[in-house]
């Protein structure tokens, strides 16, 4: 079996007839599932299930509930979801080109991909290719609810079987797609039947194009390529190699320019002075090259220097047009150069996994309004001028912002709130939803005492059987986390155990670490603070940044970076969004960790051992 294809057109289809759906970027595949399990193929039949080993294991878990229904072919995408309607294509193909075994369960726990099902081929055995779509969209749906996997697509790590979301308004979705910078739509007519490596046009594939300007600096007479390049650190760099989309009259044109005015630097081969520029219409980047590149128009109003490396991450990620932003040019971070529009990028590419951490808490934000280092305050109380996208909830008399999506993200971002501060429960439960304790030492010069600290720590976690996460604070600490069951522990019982592990490292090492709250009386040693893990108390978000000249961001690391050549200036903007793409999020699993851990035995032994004491 081959998957069926579909056609690209430029105009979306409007009737009752089609529905439509979001297009992710990843690899067309068939799931094949009988009592053995599962197995995956490629549009082009070649085995992908051993290198996508998350994807079997995540079927594991509904081995109970679909035995019934098999066995099954399901039509779908593997994708790497940055958000509930992007995938990460570059993840996904490199992913799909690894060799070793230990390489790949590496990556399977960075950086898990999805399988998004679209379409149900067989099942209990039958072929009902032949059904018409909304009668397998009908059984597919009916089947993810028996089995209790999700019929809509979220950016849930750990449910990694998911149905695509069904759309019948054609705005609706495309609204969604550009607000989310989705690879594009796709079409499908109601009464359409599935066909094996069909070309169809009851399918239909609509791209969401992003015009990039770019300058032209070489012609290949040999194969009648175009090379276009960016300015990046005043030096250019290549991006695109091009030439579909020309007209044969726009190809004769170019040619003849670079003949002319270019200097021919081997038999073949034309290079160009940066004087000439065009738009280009490409899906994405991948790190080297736009990709599905095509010509779309002449710039001849565009000036060379303005076709930077920064513009074009800009004209890739649009902004949505309902967030207004003002100034993006306004010095934010002077000394790191860095500009308001570099800030609105950052959220918009850290989003995915900074979200999931304000997700239903009350923020308490701190806006620097002219930038760092200036005037800031903290504000609770969302502003009359809130827009009507961006949720608040009303709690103790003050109307606080809760930052559930982008939108929201990137007004606060606009607004110059460049620190995110939350508490420890969600809106829906009194109780902590994670322990934090905050390693703070007298200065940054003295960070080595929070490294000894965590590591102290984790030793004592360890001892205990909780997994624990740790991060920098931003500033001049560390701060690490113990995520617990949602709604089963109070803020007495995890005072408990804060102030039990605090006590016990200030026993151990008095001379290095304190519980003293006032700064006068700690002679230079490292403030163990269990006071701030209370009610209505809040803590900085990962992955926010801070008000220090350097914009230094409150960065979830991996154990293994917890050592002496550890600095807190190391995680910038910049170096944050390169680790992310590295190495992924060492907080990816944090919640799923949270919900499995077995903190009840631990409060019972401390509450044993603290009765015993108070007996003697």
């Amino acid at each position: 079996m081959k998957p069926m294809l579909l056609t690209a057109a430029e105009e979306i289809p409007i009737s009752n007839e089609w529905i439509y759906e979001v297009k992710y970027d990843g690899y067309r595949c068939l799931l094949h599932w009988n009592r053995e399990g599962v197995k995956l193929f490629s549009r082009n039949g070649n085995e992908l299930t051993h290198l996508f080993p998350e994807i079997t294991l995540c079927s594991q878990r509904y081995e109970n509930f679909i035995i019934p229904y098999l066995p099954l072919v399901l039509d779908g995408e593997i994708c790497y979801l940055t958000n509930d309607f992007k995938s990460e294509f570059s993840i996904v193909q490199t992913r799909g080109k690894m060799k070793s075994e230990d390489t790949i369960q590496k990556n399977s726990n960075k950086f898990p991909c999805h399988f998004i099902a679209f379409d149900l081929i067989h099942y209990k055995g039958l072929d009902i290719s032949h059904f018409l779509l909304l009668e397998r969209k009908s059984l597919l749906k009916s089947l993810f609810e028996t089995i209790g996997a999700s019929y809509t697509v979220q950016n849930d790590k750990n449910e990694l079987i998911q149905a695509i979301d069904v759309f019948k308004d054609e705005q609706a979705v495309w609204e969604i797609v550009e607000n989310f910078n989705s690879e594009g739509i796709i079409a499908k007519t109601k009464t359409s039947v599935w066909s094996s490596g069909v070309r169809s046009r009851q399918w239909l594939k609509l791209k969401n194009w992003r015009y990039i300007t770019v300058i032209l600096t070489k012609f290949d007479k040999e194969n009648g390529y175009f090379h276009g390049a960016v300015y990046k650190d005043s030096s250019l760099n290549e991006i695109v190699i091009l030439k579909h989309g020309l007209s044969d009259n726009e190809m004769a044109t170019l040619v003849a320019f670079f003949q002319e005015n270019g200097k021919q630097s081997s038999s073949q081969i034309w290079e160009l002075e940066p004087s000439i520029c065009v738009d280009v219409a490409c899906i994405d980047f991948d790190g080297k090259k736009l990709r599905e590149p095509r010509f779309h128009k002449f710039r001849f109003d565009a000036d060379p220097v303005e076709a930077t490396w920064k513009a074009m991450l800009r004209s890739l990620n649009p902004i949505p047009e309902i967030v207004q932003v003002t100034h993006p040019d306004k010095p934010v971070w002077p000394k790191s150069e860095i500009v308001k529009d570099d800030f609105l990028l950052y959220l918009q590419h850290i989003a995915p996994y900074m979200l999931p951490f304000l997700q239903n808490r009350l923020l308490t934000a701190i806006r620097f309004p002219h930038g760092v280092p200036g005037e800031s305050f903290y504000q609770k109380n969302a502003p009359d001028y809130t827009p009507d996208f961006v949720q608040t909830m009303l709690n103790e008399e003050i109307n606080y912002i809760v930052c559930n999506n982008i939108e929201s993200l990137l007004w606060l971002g606009n607004q110059l709130a460049l620190e995110f501060h939350i508490p420890f429960q969600t809106i829906d439960t009194e109780c902590p939803t994670e322990i934090v304790f905050d390693l703070d030492p007298p200065s940054v010069n003295e960070f080595t005492l929070a490294v000894d600290a965590a590591l102290r720590m984790k030793n004592i976690f360890d001892q205990f059987n909780l997994q624990s996460f740790v991060k920098t604070s931003g500033g001049k600490g560390l701060q690490i986390y113990i995520p617990i069951p949602k709604d089963t522990f109070s803020f007495e019982d995890t005072r408990l155990f804060t102030e039990f592990v605090c006590m016990y490292l200030c026993m151990e090492e008095p001379n290095r670490f304190t519980m003293e709250r006032l700064k006068k009386n700690r002679n230079g040693k490292l403030y163990l603070d269990y006071v701030q893990h209370a009610e209505g108390k809040t803590i900085i978000a990962p992955y926010s940044a801070r008000g220090n000249e350097l914009g230094c961001i409150a960065t979830p690391l991996l154990w293994e970076e917890v050592n002496e050549r550890l600095k807190p200036t190391l995680f910038t903007i910049p170096t944050v969004l390169e680790r992310i793409r590295k190495i992924g999020d060492p907080f990816l699993h944090f919640r799923e960790v949270g919900e499995q851990q077995d903190f009840e035995s631990v409060l019972t032994n401390l509450k044993k051992l603290i009765n015993g004491k108070k007996q003697k």
